[in-house]
């Protein structure tokens, strides 16, 4: 009975935060171009607020005209400087922390600055306005009678010049208001160790005599921890660890190739699956609807959005549009301004609108994380929705996978070559390609156009390759832990060699 008072009194709490987001659910423009000079304004004596004239920014096309479109290689020498120790470069508050983010393809490690005002109104404010949707959609929701089960990053490292950097997770952890620690497991050093099969060992041990509620972490990680607590107990399902399980919020990567694995984990029909868009840079989108693929975009979270149309994409030259301008159904890289000084960064990654009353978004793919060799324009939406169609029609399931192109030679075609990790075969490999080739081609007209009569295309190749393959590729690469994704598509074909030359060194050993 106390705990269900205490999760009552908190959810009422959360809800209130509801009537807040309307305002900019009725005026999403002004909200927007209110908080771009607000950024403007609070920025302006810094180094980057007076070298591009902050203080004489009277519009958004002066905004445009005087700040370029950056990528991270741009403002590395002033975030390099800030981790050194120098201070009011690109935000006026002082910068302690640093997410430390490697990306999916490039092994160059990335530091994103993370301001104090980043860490309340944006990431914080995002934790509790995800629970406040999920609350006001679900009454019956008790959360707060258990714990959320948290799988994190590895704690912050400290620097000289009192900075800190490490994952985004971690970051966020160290910082958490003492409340939501309390109803978390596992405790904070577990949360934070380094060594992930360590961590993981010990989450386990740790969380399987708690009452866990809700999870928390990237779906490919959580597989993995789920199906340890499953060894561990001997269990045949989730459910009979942790009865009242009721919820798993879930980003970082597309969740279809994911879904049948949890459902078949966790089997409740009233289990909900909560969709969020966050990365090192800040806390975009949640899912405001109960079994929506749609996210809404959170336009009060001190960061400013344009677009770049992907037909017209020129890296740091492209033309970007402000969200009064955006339709529906187009692939638009995202540029943001933020509160924790980032000033027109291209991120990385593509979405599309799907609504724009509210303005929710789906995640598309990345800006680099695209096959374009022959003109197919292949992105990661078609190949899970692809995938998602040839598993349902041969009761397959996925672990995970990459794509690479195969380079013409000669008068011989071009083509895609796919490495698979399969959870369920399916009974017919050449049944799967075919099933898989044909959605691909209904999907996307330019890989139709290039797969006519396999003068440009021939059909896909499929290597499938053992269990754990993947797993063991993050770990050879050192790159094991929640923060880290396998890249699922690319333009050249060196993660796809170094996947296949590793699975061949455990054929040899076998």
């Amino acid at each position: 009975m106390p705990f269900q008072i205490v999760n009552s009194i908190i959810s009422w709490f959360l809800k209130k935060r509801k009537h807040q987001m309307e305002l900019f659910l009725k005026y999403p423009i002004d909200v927007q171009q209110e908080l771009l000079f607000k950024l403007l304004n609070k920025a302006k004596f810094t180094e980057i607020g007076i070298q591009y004239k902050f203080s004489e920014i009277r519009t958004y096309e002066d905004f445009k005209k005087n700040v370029p479109i950056q990528q991270y290689e741009s403002i590395e020498p002033l975030i390099e400087r800030t981790r050194k120790g120098e201070q009011n470069l690109f935000w006026p508050t002082p910068i302690k922390w640093f997410a430390k983010s490697s990306g999916t393809t490039n092994a160059k490690s990335k530091f994103i600055p993370v301001s104090y005002e980043a860490l309340e109104n944006c990431h914080f404010k995002a934790g509790k306005d995800m629970l406040c949707l999920y609350f006001n959609n679900n009454e019956e929701a008790q959360l707060f009678t258990g714990k959320g089960l948290r799988l994190g990053g590895s704690s912050a490292v400290y620097e000289d010049n009192h900075s800190y950097f490490g994952d985004l997770s971690a970051i966020i952890i160290e910082n958490m208001p003492f409340w939501a620690d309390f109803s978390s497991a596992p405790k904070q050093e577990t949360a934070l160790m380094g060594e992930w099969e360590a961590k993981m060992k010990a989450i386990v041990e740790e969380t399987i005599n708690e009452d866990i509620t809700s999870l928390v972490g990237v779906p490919s990680w959580m597989l993995v921890l789920l199906n340890k607590v499953l060894e561990k107990t001997g269990k045949d399902n989730i459910l009979e660890v942790w009865p009242n399980l009721e919820v798993y919020f879930h980003g970082g990567v597309n969740f279809n190739p994911y879904r049948e694995q949890f459902k078949k984990l966790i089997p409740k029909k009233s289990f909900k699956y909560y969709e969020t868009y966050n990365a090192s840079e800040g806390f975009f989108a949640i899912q405001d609807l109960n079994n929506s693929f749609d996210l809404l975009l959170m336009l009060d979270y001190g960061i400013f959005y344009e677009f770049i149309p992907m037909e017209h994409f020129k890296g740091e030259n492209s033309e970007a549009i402000p969200l009064a301008q955006v339709v529906l159904d187009k692939n638009y890289a995202l540029v943001i301004t933020t509160n924790g000084g980032l000033w027109r960064y291209l991120i990385g990654d593509t979405i599309k609108f799907t609504s724009l009353d509210p303005y929710r978004i789906r995640i598309t793919g990345r800006t680099k994380h695209f096959i374009n060799v022959f003109g197919e324009e292949l992105i990661i939406e078609n190949t899970e929705e692809a995938l998602k169609q040839a598993c349902l029609k041969t009761n397959a399931e996925i672990s995970e996978y990459t794509v690479a192109p195969i380079f013409m030679n000669g008068n011989k075609s071009g083509g895609h070559e796919w490495v698979i990790e399969f959870k369920i075969h399916p009974e017919n490999i050449n049944y799967f390609t075919e099933l898989l080739d044909n959605s691909l081609k209904a999907i996307n007209s330019d890989y139709e156009a290039k797969r006519y009569k396999n003068l440009t295309l021939k059909s896909p190749k499929i290597n499938v390759v053992r269990k754990g393959l993947f797993y063991d590729w993050l770990k050879h690469n050192g790159k094991l832990g929640g923060q880290h994704k396998i890249p699922r598509l690319s333009n050249s074909r060196n993660h796809l060699e170094e996947i296949l030359k590793l699975n061949a060194v455990h054929s040899d050993l076998v």
